[in-house]
């Protein structure tokens, strides 16, 4: 998202060299003149022709010594900076992609976030931004003068992210067909996909700033030995997320929600699990956590898999409840969860890989086949896993799931630097271009309910009598 620093050119002093060239080439070569004085004497012998010879020398010297002196204090030229086009293009069709998504997922539930197991067309939106994030981080920490300022600077972003995404998605704009505002502490979602976004960010930035090697990269194998470090730390995160999903022991669990237009108590429903290692809606570890440590009240109160067909009759829509529906139906989930969080920073390092291969490979033939030799591994092993039992799951996060749509993302990237970058076809992808580089502010005003709620706050009458209204939105 644009919410990231715009992406630099990457041969800034190479190109400070070629200028240092073309200032040099205007200068008078001292030797030439020297060889033209004594060609000058030795064809002269009298004394005044040896003077007006010398004269000449002087004035040639001079004006040397004027062109000097006046290239010596003039300001060099700013380097010009370039953009990854190919990035700012992905980027602007990721967010439209969201957008999409968003607005149409109702009316075609087929592209709507899969209900569990499975991926649709939604659910590359998260992968998407958060590879596209682990690639700029490349770009951007190519170079540091300082790690302490970095490290300082890459915790200022992330507060920024994390309070932008606690007031728009924390529940303080309650949306269409709601106009009041507020949140309740008490209830206040905690965790959101801004959220999300910043600890991923802060955790690659941070691997980026301090976990380089000093080896020269000039082939597959060197780069993997300049960044082993970063690897070792993903396979540990990798290793954590599995243990824990797998290892860790659901209990029976049990929660409440109140009922609408009614002052009796709150109604109370309980979940039996007892298991070890479920990936079922109800008895995961990953919710496990979040009731724990966040506490099930800070959750998401619209879970993903209320539009199964265990919960709802109009599958793969929300729609009301079956009349044996199981007792988690209503229970609260963050898709954005803690421990599904731990994968979502490993493909933010698989895009911090696709961006160190822009760093150290210029030739765009080298780019694209490392590319595609990682995004073929992923791919396959993603399948595989599934194959296996593994399933996709956005909302788990599955290890297999980063994988597939890790891999998803970098052949889309190869695809669009190939076109955009390589190829220069920019006239057909201005739009996206333009989306890319703004794309916190469009995400902020389309996915945050910004603009809905600027718009049904003008009515006529009554607040019902509102634009939206008119427009069938909220009807």
């Amino acid at each position: 998202m644009a919410m990231y620093e715009p992406i630099r050119g990457h041969d800034e002093e190479e190109e400070k060299k070629k200028r240092g060239v073309e200032c040099c080439s205007g200068d008078v070569d001292v030797d030439v003149v020297v060889d033209d004085v004594e060609m000058a004497i030795h064809s002269r012998s009298s004394a005044s022709a040896i003077s007006k010879i010398e004269d000449e020398e002087g004035s040639k010297q001079r004006r040397l010594h004027q062109h000097q002196h006046q290239h010596q204090h003039q300001p060099s030229p700013k380097p010009q900076s370039q953009r990854l086009v190919s990035l700012d293009v992905f980027r602007g069709l990721t967010v439209a992609l969201m957008i999409l998504v968003d607005n149409a997922g109702g009316v075609l539930p087929a592209i709507n976030h899969s209900p569990w197991n499975g991926v649709t067309l939604a659910d590359f939106v998260m992968p998407f931004f958060l590879f596209i994030v682990g690639v700029s981080l490349a770009l951007t920490y190519k170079k540091l003068s300082c790690c302490t300022v970095a490290t300082r600077k890459a915790i200022v972003r992330t507060l920024k992210l994390l309070i932008l995404g606690l007031f728009f998605q924390g529940g303080f704009l309650h949306g269409i067909n709601d106009l009041t505002y507020g949140v309740d502490i008490e209830q206040i979602r905690w965790l959101g996909i801004l959220q999300r976004i910043a600890i991923a960010y802060l955790l690659t930035a941070l691997c980026e700033i301090w976990l380089k090697g000093v080896d020269n990269v000039n082939s597959g194998s060197s780069l993997l030995r300049k960044y082993r470090f970063q690897w070792v730390f993903a396979l540990m995160l990798t290793a954590l997320y599995l243990f824990l999903l797998y290892g860790l022991y659901v209990p029976d669990w049990e929660y409440q929600i109140p009922i609408k237009a009614s002052s009796s108590a709150p109604k109370m429903f309980s979940v039996k699990c007892g298991v070890r290692g479920d990936t079922g809606p109800a008895c995961n570890a990953v919710g496990m956590i979040d009731r724990k440590i966040l506490g099930i009240k800070h959750l998401y109160r619209r879970p993903v898999y209320a539009r199964t067909e265990q919960c709802s009759i109009n599958s793969p829509d929300y729609g009301p409840l079956p009349s044996d529906a199981p007792s988690w139906c209503q229970a609260p989930f963050d898709p954005e969860g803690l421990l599904s969080s731990v994968m979502a920073i490993v493909t933010c390092l698989v895009g911090l890989h696709y961006g160190h291969i822009i760093v150290h490979f210029k030739d765009h033939k080298d780019r694209i086949f490392h590319w595609m030799i990682t995004t073929s591994c992923l791919i396959l092993l993603g399948l595989s896993l599934d194959l296996c039992g593994m399933h996709l799951n956005k909302v788990l996060y599955s290890f297999s799931y980063m994988c597939f749509t890790a891999g998803v993302a970098g052949i889309l990237f190869a695809a669009i630097y190939l076109m955009v970058d390589v190829c220069g076809y920019r006239r057909l992808t201005l739009v996206m271009e333009w989306m890319g580089m703004h794309a916190l502010m469009i995400y902020i005003i389309a996915a945050c309910n910004i603009l809905p709620v600027v718009l049904q706050g003008f009515y006529w009458g009554r607040p019902q009598n509102n634009i939206l209204r008119l427009i069938g939105i909220g009807s």
